[in-house]
């Protein structure tokens, strides 16, 4: 039995990853296939910060999500992660701080977003090494906004300031728009009734530099695949580099010994 089989009748056994009640509890799945494991999360809803949604609310908590990235980076059963996205934002601070997480990943990983990947969405959605967007699907971009008691003091805008740089700098480095055309869509007037902000859709995405290409689940999935046998192939030549110094140190023993 090959290292491969044996693995994949490992992953069998072991039900870690493909229990059922997953589905349920996180909007999960795992997909085994010969091309590889790939597991796929959703983030639907609010994203769930540090105040907790009414029940009537559809949420994504951040506490689920940011261990359960932790232990899919360090699963050997895992081998890439498709992030479904259709959210209408929530808490800034569990927000980016999932997509930090998702953007230090060394796994192959992959977002989709279907429907809407609004507000603290677009972070999300940019996080992973390749971004995707259906056609029909929208993305609202706009300035910081806080509920509650608000000061109004100078301290009060200059941290708005801030956190607004946090995200405005992240989505640049992390997709191909800059910052000032971020900025300027963040900070657009005229174009969404009772907010600053700009609304844009799958291909106007893509040609702004904001999502990397316009797809569906299964090109989603075929770009998954791609990064993973890329993986594969850099571990089999990283496995192999003492033994090609071994060659190129017994070639030029051999070279030295003709030469004398």
């Amino acid at each position: 039995m090959d290292t491969e089989t044996k693995r994949q009748d490992d992953i069998k056994q072991d039900g870690r990853f493909g229990d059922p009640q997953q589905l349920v509890d996180l909007g999960a799945a795992v997909n085994r296939d010969r091309r590889g494991n790939i597991y796929t999360l959703t983030i639907v809803g609010q994203v769930e910060g540090h105040q907790v949604l009414p029940e009537t609310a559809k949420a994504t908590k951040y506490e689920h999500v940011m261990p359960l990235l932790a232990s899919l980076e360090q699963s050997e059963e895992i081998d890439g992660i498709l992030l479904l996205l259709n959210t209408v934002g929530g808490d800034i601070e569990a927000g980016l701080g999932i997509a930090e997480l998702i953007a230090g990943m060394r796994k192959p990983t992959v977002s989709l977003v279907l429907g809407g990947g609004h507000s603290i969405g677009v972070p999300l959605a940019v996080a992973p090494k390749v971004s995707m967007i259906v056609p029909s699907a929208s993305m609202t971009i706009h300035p910081v906004r806080m509920n509650g008691t608000v000061i109004a003091a100078p301290q009060t805008f200059n941290y708005f300031e801030r956190i607004q740089e946090r995200i405005v700098s992240f989505v640049a480095k992390n997709s191909r728009i800059s910052k000032k055309k971020f900025l300027g869509l963040m900070l657009k007037t005229g174009e969404m009734a009772a907010d600053v902000g700009s609304v844009i859709y799958g291909e106007e995405a893509v040609e702004l530099g904001l999502i990397d290409r316009i797809g569906g689940l299964s090109d989603a999935l075929d770009c998954l695949y791609e990064q993973i046998a890329k993986a594969r192939q850099e571990r089999r030549e990283e496995g192999n580099e003492p033994e090609k110094k071994l060659e190129e140190k017994k070639e030029k023993k051999e070279k030295k010994e003709k030469k004398e």
